[in-house]
């Protein structure tokens, strides 16, 4: 089992910016690739963005390139999410998820953008 715990959601005016924080703990071992999603109200889950572990692939949803960076703290077994230049619709439940086998996900954090 993986466990994740994300961390530092909230609210922020339109332009600012936000960094998100995920750990992991557990049976981290042969996690391959870990990441983020959203979902807004009324609306389906949404990937974000998506690293491997060894940082060899990084992949963003078109809406986030150039405002989203994900990074990772390999000895702290923690990925981040820092998201510039918000915007009201990136307002959503981010949720971190890591794939070992299955997809893992943590309980997730809200970020909500005002205008």
């Amino acid at each position: 089992q993986v466990q994740l715990v994300e961390s530092g959601g909230g609210l922020v005016q339109a332009g600012g910016s936000l960094r998100l924080s995920c750990s992991t703990s557990g049976s981290i071992f042969s996690i391959n690739s870990m990441g983020w999603s959203r979902q807004a109200p009324g609306k389906e889950r949404e990937l974000v963005a998506q690293i491997t572990v060894d940082g060899g692939s990084i992949k963003y949803a078109d809406s986030v390139k150039a405002r989203f960076t994900i990074f990772k703290d390999n000895a702290k077994s923690t990925v981040y999410l820092h998201m510039n230049s918000l915007k009201p619709e990136d307002t959503a439940v981010y949720y971190c998820f890591a794939d070992r086998y299955r997809r893992y996900w943590g309980q997730g954090t809200q970020v909500t953008v005002s205008s």
